[in-house]
């Protein structure tokens, strides 16, 4: 991979996401700490195709949004000193403007568009939109802040 892009396993050392909940496999054409597209395979085989709906099967909207999340705090964790991330989190606070405007099928690869729009210290605001080649599935507007680890158990 270029430095323009990572894979899955460089996004697991970045983000405490795991199988199945770790939704994005790519991220491309980065832009540290301003933008990049998050790669989500959509496959028959994702955990949530068969109950979300049984012969209608669609990615429900709150794993796109946690898609995006994840997505923008790959990006945020990857443009900042290694040092400096490598005992925090990025957690989402709040969503804004989010809207479902197609139904993601399987058999599909997702594109996350995502943008940081903003940052005040440990707090980042992002926008991004989902795709399907180039069709318009859904958009929205997230915040997210860094935190110390938690490493206690």
């Amino acid at each position: 991979m270029n430095k323009d892009s990572i894979d899955k396993e460089t996004i697991k050392n970045l983000l405490p996401h795991r199988e199945p909940m770790l939704l994005i496999d790519r991220l491309i054409n980065i832009v540290p700490l301003k933008s990049a597209t998050a790669i989500v395979k959509v496959e028959k085989s994702s955990f949530f195709v068969q109950g979300h709906f049984p012969g209608q099967p669609v990615m429900p909207g709150v794993l796109i949004v946690e898609a995006f999340g994840q997505a923008a705090a790959a990006l945020t964790a990857h443009g900042i000193d290694p040092n400096e991330y490598k005992n925090k989190l990025v957690y989402l606070m709040g969503i804004d403007k989010a809207r479902f405007r197609n139904p993601v099928m399987p058999e599909c690869e997702l594109h996350l568009d995502i943008e940081a729009i903003r940052s005040h210290g440990r707090v980042w605001k992002y926008k991004g939109v989902a795709k399907v080649n180039d069709k318009r599935m859904a958009d929205a507007e997230w915040s997210a802040t860094i935190v110390d680890r938690n490493d206690k158990k």
